[in-house]
Formats: structure tokens, sequence, C-alpha cells
């Protein structure tokens, strides 16, 4: 038996069955790259899911969580910590509104839970949300998920959510046009990740928040997967120029450590109260000191870079035979294959040593730490384009 049959084994013997039995052990990174139990090296395209913006190991997050450990870990909600305001203070700073508050908690279905409650807080009890949209598992974020199939083993789910296709202003209209009083928050990704990186329709959220100031709706922006710098600007809605009432955060945020934030604004940000929600790890001093670590690295000129990088990337992966389109923006890239063999191809990346993602059969997704380099996205994309080949082969050879 192998090292990797034995960890295999051993996961099957101790985890629940919720992810299947993953392919590879990894035990360590560095930057863009991840080492195997075998010691293979891989460039790491995928990061955690977009969650370790600064790469494997990153020195300002090891340090500052390191102190932090050593200092003081955790002290629930009953008692502040100087790390949690320091992460309020900067996230608040970069949306650009005196008026917004904040509320930590450790994950983006827990953000998309507590918006959802913020949603219901307005007095109104219609929630507006895409086809395909993905927002979480909790049983309220999971209400606001436009996938059936993810949905359906877990009916009957919070009532009063409907859904609108992605991209649809019209269809959003008809929507509210039914009842305006009604409707408490359409909530949407600025790009669906979990559906195959599909960026809204320019256009799409001025559309939304157009509609919500005549309905007098809340437009809650889901930038668990988008936020962070992780589109080349800090948060992707910016894009079109828009400011949102309250806006979802996770994954990049905590560089690796589990964190999840709700950002709200105006008079959306004062409807919690003592009492109406909470969560005893949210605004964990370690983990607000990683996010703290992950704010004061991503400035402008690093934006820049992400952009940069991102196009860079997009023109490499869009000349690799096999790829049909590139969409998405920064490093958050979505390749559109000629044939469904997108599984095949992750597969075979990690052959070649390059850790990619297939959210549908013919898309791959590409969300590479954002510190990656030049010379390792030149690497990625000769695996990337030898992993397309071997998995066109064996589809041929099938």
């Amino acid at each position: 038996m192998t090292q990797s049959d034995t960890a295999q084994s051993a996961w099957n013997a101790t985890l629940m069955n919720t992810y299947g039995t993953p392919p590879v052990t990894l035990v360590s990174g560095k930057g863009a790259h991840a080492t195997g139990e075998d010691g293979t090296d891989y460039i790491d395209l995928l990061a955690g899911i977009a969650v370790n913006s600064l790469g494997h190991a990153h020195p300002a997050i090891v340090e500052a969580v390191s102190n932090q450990i050593g200092t003081l870990g955790h002290v629930s909600n009953l008692f502040g910590s100087t790390p949690v305001v320091a992460a309020a203070e900067k996230l608040k700073a970069r949306f650009g509104d005196e008026s917004a508050r904040l509320f930590f908690c450790n994950s983006g279905g827990e953000a998309n839970e507590a918006a959802f409650k913020l949603a219901r807080l307005t007095g109104r009890f219609r929630v507006l949300a895409a086809v395909h949209g993905f927002h979480g598992r909790t049983m309220g974020s999971l209400a606001l998920t436009g996938q059936p199939e993810k949905r359906a083993p877990f009916e009957p789910l919070p009532a009063g959510v409907e859904f609108f296709d992605y991209g649809d202003l019209d269809a959003v209209r008809a929507l509210v046009a039914e009842n305006p009083s009604e409707v408490a928050a359409i909530i949407v990704e600025p790009i669906q990740g979990e559906t195959g990186v599909i960026p809204a329709p320019e256009g799409f959220l001025t559309g939304l928040r157009e509609i919500c100031d005549e309905s007098g709706a809340l437009l809650l922006i889901d930038e668990v997967q988008t936020g962070i710098g992780r589109t080349g600007d800090f948060f992707a809605f910016q894009h079109e120029g828009i400011w949102p009432d309250v806006v979802t955060m996770a994954k990049g945020l905590g560089g690796g450590l589990p964190i999840g934030a709700v950002l709200a604004r105006g008079k959306a940000a004062e409807l919690f109260t003592p009492g109406s929600h909470g969560t005893t790890f949210g605004g964990n001093p370690v983990a607000c000191a990683a996010a703290n670590a992950v704010l004061d690295t991503i400035d402008d000129d690093f934006l820049a870079e992400v952009r940069r990088k991102g196009e860079k990337l997009a023109e490499g992966l869009a000349a690799i035979d096999g790829v049909r389109e590139v969409r998405g923006r920064g490093l958050m890239l979505g390749a559109v294959l000629d044939a469904p063999v997108a599984k095949e191809a992750v597969a075979a990346g990690l052959k070649r040593g390059v850790i990619v993602n297939a959210p549908s059969a013919s898309v791959l997704r590409l969300t590479p730490p954002l510190v990656i380099t030049d010379e390792e996205i030149d690497t990625a994309l000769e695996r990337v384009a030898l992993a397309l080949r071997d998995a066109a082969e064996q589809q041929e050879g099938n």
C-alpha cells in the first residue's frame, strides 16, 4: 500500500463522506506552491477555492497569527479586542461610508445567513436571488442558493425566496412589481463562481441598484469569492461604480483562517440589536489578526498587479488548444473548454503538477493566490496545456 493509499484509507475511516476521497494529501506550501505527501510540487491555481489570497505561509500572516495566539487567543463577544476593531476600521475605510458597520462571523455561508436575517428585520419578507447563484449551505443561505440539486435534499427551506435569471433586469422588475412593499432585499454575486465564473452583464448591478432604490429594498452583494482584491478591485461591485446596502465577505479575507464578515451601511447598519444575532467565534482575535495582515498587504499598488497578472493569465489560457473562451476578471477566471473534459483535466493536472478546479464539465476555474509570480504563471500555463492535452487524448481513447 502506497503512502497515498494509506492517507486515503485513514480519511475514509474517520471522516464523513461529504467531499469524496481526496486524490492528494497536501502537507506544506509556500506562496503559490503546495507540496504533496509524496514530495510532488504543485502550482496552486485554486488557493483553497479563492481563500489563500496571499498564498501559503505568507510571512505577514504567519507573524500576525503567531503573535496573536501567543498573546490573546479568544475572548468571545462578551469582551472587545483590538484586532476586531482594527479589521472593521480597515474594511469600513475601503468601503468608504462613515455609516458602515461590521459583523464578523466564521464563513461565507454564515455571512449570507446573517445578511438574510438582516433583510428580514426590515419588516418585509420577500428576498430575490439569482438562478444558479451560490450563497452557502446553511439552511438560510441554501434557501438563497439557486441550484435545485443542492436544495432538494433539505427542503422545506426557509420560505420567501424567489429566483430570477441572472442578468435579466426585466425579470427582476417583474418580480418586484408583484408587490414592491414586500421585497426586503435582492441578493446577487458580481461573478457567479460556483456556476463556472460567469460575470454579471455590464449594467446589471447598476440596474439592480436602481430597482432597490425605487422599491425600498436592500441590495445585498455577495463578495464571498470576489471580494478582497480577487478581481483586481477591492470589491467587485466597484467595477460598475455602485454601492450596495450590504456586502458579505469571507474566503480571501483571512488569507487561510476562517473568517466571514457582513458590512452594512445606512439604515441597514442599524437593524441588528443586542440579542438579535451572534456567534461565539465571530471576531476571534487570531482570525482578525490574519485579516489585518491581508488588509495591510492588499493596497492599491497590489490591486494593480492583480489586474496585470490577471490579464497575463487570461491571455495565456486563451492561447491553449482546447480553450474556447476565458471569462472573469483579475485572478478569478473561467476557461471554457471546447469539450466536456474539465474533470478529466483536473485529474490530469495533478499528475502534471498543477491544481485547478472544475465547477462544471466544460469549465476550469482558476483562482490562484494573488501573489503568484509571472514565472509561476508561465509554468502553470504549460502544465495546464499538458493537462488539457492529456484529457483530450483520454476522451479520444474512450
